[in-house]
């Protein structure tokens, strides 16, 4: 009998309140470049929905929505820059300790000019100034929504992308919990990682439930390991 886990909506990340221990906080940003590395699934997400997009377009522009610290954004860049491809990567977060932390990464590296920015907004605000891009993504933003803004979250992308919609996120289940539980135990205590991805776990959506919310055109394919991936594409509108 296969154990159910019920998602778990009243449970809060410590990193979203606004009272968050500042050097953790900073830590866990830090951190996040490896966690999204092994379990996030981006690069095989840039090989075989980004890169046949960036083909046609001349110089691409990409929205990463909920972008964090911006370790997603920026290795969408380099990956684009390595194959040749002109583009322009806008991150956007609405939480100013992510922006700033994103700003600082920037920074530090050797991305040319132009090809990576970081804003305080959030989508339905771009859409709302008619704001245009070839791809509009997110990483492990979901499982922080209501059905609700879920839904807000696919209509903005809708008006905002005029080639192909990716929203990727945790499938909850209880073998990912006890997974990254034990994992993660040598990160515990040194950031907010572990505790916060644990309850990301438990608040994350599994397919059926994200079938019952999808608008028209939208689809959810679920991937390895443990990972939901929302899907629109701009030509197949209407």
């Amino acid at each position: 009998m296969m154990l159910r886990l019920e998602r778990d909506t009243a449970a809060i990340e410590e990193m979203d309140r606004p009272d968050c221990d500042p050097v953790l906080l900073h830590r866990t940003y830090a951190q996040f470049p490896l966690v999204n590395r092994v379990v996030a699934g981006w690069r095989s997400n840039y090989l075989e929905c980004i890169r046949p997009l960036l083909v046609q377009r001349a110089r691409a522009k990409i929205l990463d929505v909920g972008c964090g610290g911006g370790d997603i954004a920026a290795n969408l860049a380099r990956w684009a820059l390595a194959d040749g491809f002109e583009v322009a990567v806008h991150g956007i977060d609405p939480d100013p300790r992510a922006i700033g932390y994103a700003r600082q990464a920037l920074h530090r590296s050797k991305l040319p000019a132009g090809v990576l920015e970081f804003h305080e907004t959030t989508s339905t605000r771009l859409a709302a100034a008619g704001e245009q891009y070839d791809l509009v993504l997110s990483n492990h933003l979901l499982h922080h929504l209501s059905p609700d803004e879920l839904m807000q979250l696919q209509e903005d992308t809708e008006q905002l992308c005029t080639g192909v919609g990716l929203h990727s996120d945790i499938r909850r289940s209880p073998m990912a919990l006890g997974l990254f539980g034990l994992a993660t135990l040598p990160l515990a205590g040194s950031s907010l990682i572990r505790r916060d991805g644990l309850t990301s776990i438990r608040r994350s959506y599994v397919p059926e439930e994200l079938e019952q919310l999808l608008r028209t055109g939208w689809e959810v394919r679920t991937q390895r390991p443990y990972r939901n991936l929302l899907c629109w594409d701009a030509g197949r509108r209407g």
